[in-house]
């Protein structure tokens, strides 16, 4: 079952390369290896510190159980949550980089950690991605959270 999952992802992640034989076969190659995808076609990144991400991954799980891909990178400092493409150029928030059309992922394979970037929620291969405005109730939820915890220990 697990096979299928990461076959499924692989898959939906490589429809989007250039040439996604190339990129399968890089992958295979170089287990380890990273994978340029662009975004904007089947989907938009959003990044933002995973010092808000990871408490906004918990409310958005608690919410919808499986939200969507979400990576994990630059060692764990920031995360990518994928959205519906065209969310990123109408994105405003403070910390959150929006990643569309013009731009590149750097994407670990499926099913294995490439060290600086790991999955956190594989693509399922159906095209799920996070709802933005779930997204954005789940940023503003953690924040507050963060920020509530932050006053009751002397810091803000």
């Amino acid at each position: 079952m697990a096979g299928a999952r990461v076959k499924a992802a692989v898959d939906w992640l490589v429809s989007v390369a250039p040439d996604p034989h190339a990129c399968r076969r890089e992958w295979e190659r170089d287990p380890q290896g990273m994978a340029l995808l662009p975004a904007g076609r089947r989907w938009d990144v959003l990044a933002v510190p995973a010092a808000l991400g990871y408490p906004t991954l918990d409310v958005l799980t608690r919410l919808v159980g499986r939200p969507g891909p979400v990576l994990a990178g630059f060692g764990d400092s920031r995360m990518g949550f994928f959205v519906p493409p065209g969310t990123a150029s109408a994105w405003l928030g403070t910390g959150v980089r929006g990643i569309g059309r013009g731009n590149w992922i750097a994407a670990p394979r499926p099913g294995r950690s490439a060290g600086v970037t790991r999955w956190l929620i594989l693509p399922d291969g159906r095209g799920t991605l996070v709802d933005p405005v779930l997204l954005e109730l789940a940023l503003h939820e953690a924040a507050a959270v963060r920020g509530a915890h932050g006053r009751a220990d002397g810091e803000g």
